[in-house]
C-alpha cells in the first residue's frame, strides 16, 4: 500500500534545495511568485527552512483587483518574509489592447498572457535582488499539462514537480502551515473557477492515478491520459535541429 512520509520528503527536500543553491546560486536568494494557495505556501515554507527566510523573497502580482490577495499577504506575514506587491495590469492591458488591434485574440491567449507576464515580473525582480526564481508546480498539474508553458511551467529550480496535490499538502501541514494555506482552493483567476472545476475530475483522482494505479471511470480515465499525452512537450527540453550530429 502507498504510504508517504511527509517528514522524510521535506527534511530532504530542504537538503536537496540548500545544496542546489550551493552550486548554482551561493548567497542567491529564492524569489517566490505567491498566490497564498499550498503550492506557493509550500515552496515558499521549504525556501526558509531550507535558505533561511532572509533569502526569501515573495512576490504578488494581482492582476487588478484580486478578491484573495489577503491569503498571499497573509502567507508573507506568517513566515515573515520581505515581500512586493506588482500589479500587472497596465501592462497585461497594454499587451492585450495592441494585438487585439490587429488580430482576435482567443481565449487560451487571454489565459495564458498574464501567468506569462508574471513571469517576467519574477526575473525582473530576481535580477534586482540576486535571486534564483523558484518554480511551484506540483505533479498532479504538469501530468494534465495544468500550467502555462514559459508561465508558471518555468524557473530556474522546482522543488515540488515530483510531488503530487496529496503530497504537497501533506508536507505543507509537516511544515507547520496554517490549514487556510493548504486547503485553498485553486483558482483561475478568471472566470473565478477551481482548477477541479476546469478539469473536469478531482485531484485526488488523479493523484490515485498517478501513484496507485487506481483507475477513475473509462471516461475520466480517456480525459486525463488525453491530456497526459497531449501535454508531455510541456515537460521536455526544447527540440534542436543538430545539424552536425545528422552528417557526421
Amino acid at each position: 500500500m502507498y504510504n508517504f512520509n511527509a517528514a522524510d520528503a521535506v527534511e530532504k527536500c530542504c537538503e536537496w534545495l540548500r545544496n542546489w543553491f550551493e552550486e548554482n546560486g551561493k548567497g542567491c536568494n529564492a524569489v517566490i511568485g505567491i498566490s497564498g494557495g499550498k503550492d506557493s505556501s509550500v515552496v515558499a515554507a521549504l525556501c526558509c527552512r531550507a535558505l533561511g527566510k532572509e533569502r526569501v523573497i515573495g512576490v504578488m502580482m494581482p492582476n487588478g483587483e484580486q478578491h484573495d490577495i489577503d491569503y498571499s499577504q497573509d502567507l508573507c506575514k506568517f513566515l515573515d518574509i520581505k515581500n512586493y506587491t506588482v500589479n500587472i495590469k497596465d501592462g497585461f492591458d497594454g499587451v492585450m489592447g495592441a494585438i487585439e488591434n490587429q488580430f482576435e485574440v482567443s481565449t487560451q491567449t487571454k489565459t495564458n498572457l498574464a501567468p506569462r507576464i508574471r513571469m517576467s515580473v519574477l526575473y525582473a525582480v530576481s535580477q534586482s535582488h540576486n535571486g534564483r526564481v523558484m518554480n511551484t508546480c506540483n505533479l498532479s498539474e504538469d501530468w494534465v499539462g495544468y500550467s502555462t508553458r514559459y508561465g508558471d511551467a518555468a524557473g530556474d529550480v522546482s522543488p515540488i514537480s515530483f510531488f503530487t496535490v496529496a503530497e504537497v499538502k501533506a508536507m505543507g501541514r509537516e511544515l507547520g502551515l496554517p490549514e487556510k494555506f493548504v486547503e485553498k482552493p485553486p483558482i483561475d483567476g478568471l472566470c473565478g473557477k477551481t482548477d477541479e472545476d476546469n478539469l473536469g475530475f478531482k485531484y485526488e483522482t488523479l493523484d490515485k492515478y498517478i501513484r496507485e494505479g487506481i483507475e477513475p471511470d473509462p471516461a475520466t480515465k480517456e480525459k486525463i491520459d488525453t491530456m497526459h499525452a497531449r501535454n508531455l512537450f510541456k515537460l521536455s527540453f526544447m527540440p534542436c535541429y543538430n545539424y552536425f550530429e545528422e552528417n557526421k
